[in-house]
């Protein structure tokens, strides 16, 4: 048999269409042991005068790298995440830092969730469309509700980045309503993160670091947690009407 007639088999074809995400896993795992120390904020006080002159001498070239290495951070689960977030602010203040952090969050969360749909995404996906009973309407119940559970996916602080990447796209949500609800759901906590970085310099003058529990604060909490009572809304509305159209 030749090459050309192996990969055209149905096994051949599943181990392709699984071989990205199982890459991104490994990065993932790699990362998480050999990156814990190189993406933290010691790192970053111990660059910032090299960072900032950078940003003064090539903006353009700084936004570009700054973005690329968000998204390959997000995109591959990296460790990271949040002090990326928090440098957004620091490089390029607070509009600016939130336009490209959302922006690069959610590149990489289109990235994942592709990956992830293209591989065990579209067979689990078709399985749910197949089966009968219990896992049938959990199926339409979740189709019916995609865009509320997309949002409090996102809005809850407690769900981890990469749980919001993945699940949507092992349950067959649509791309489009995961790429836009990403966008917005995330601007909240972006903004949160990106506002610490902005004083960040003071921060490190005083020998300190950044203090991202700010997040659980309740002046901070309380409105996420309002936006997520809102999301939730249309689903509890159905539930208290017993099933019946809005």
């Amino acid at each position: 048999m030749t090459e050309t007639q192996i990969m055209k088999t149905p096994r051949a074809r599943r181990l392709l269409r699984h071989a990205p995400l199982a890459v991104v896993l490994m990065v993932a795992a790699l990362g998480a042991v050999m990156l814990g120390d190189a993406l933290s904020f010691d790192t970053l006080r111990d660059n910032r005068a090299a960072l900032l002159a950078f940003r003064d001498a090539n903006f353009a070239g700084l936004v570009l790298i700054f973005v690329g290495t968000y998204v390959g951070i997000v995109a591959f689960s990296l460790p990271g995440a949040a002090v990326a977030s928090v440098t957004g602010g620091f490089l390029f203040g607070l509009a600016l830092g939130t336009v490209f952090n959302v922006l690069s969050a959610t590149i990489g969360a289109a990235a994942i969730f592709l990956v992830a749909r293209w591989g065990p995404g579209r067979a689990l996906s078709a399985r749910m469309d197949a089966s009968e009973g219990r896992l049938q309407r959990l199926r339409e119940g979740l189709r019916e509700h995609e865009i509320s559970m997309l949002f409090l996916l996102r809005l809850v602080p407690a769900v981890p980045f990469f749980v919001a990447n993945l699940l949507p796209a092992l349950v067959g949500v649509r791309f489009w309503n995961f790429l836009w609800t990403t966008a917005l759901g995330i601007v909240p906590g972006a903004i949160v993160f990106t506002w610490i970085g902005v004083g960040l310099g003071e921060v490190f003058a005083r020998g300190e670091s950044p203090d991202l529990s700010l997040i659980w604060e309740p002046y901070i909490l309380g409105p996420i947690l309002g936006l997520c009572a809102l999301a939730a809304l249309p689903i509890l509305v159905k539930l208290l009407r017993g099933g019946k159209e809005v």
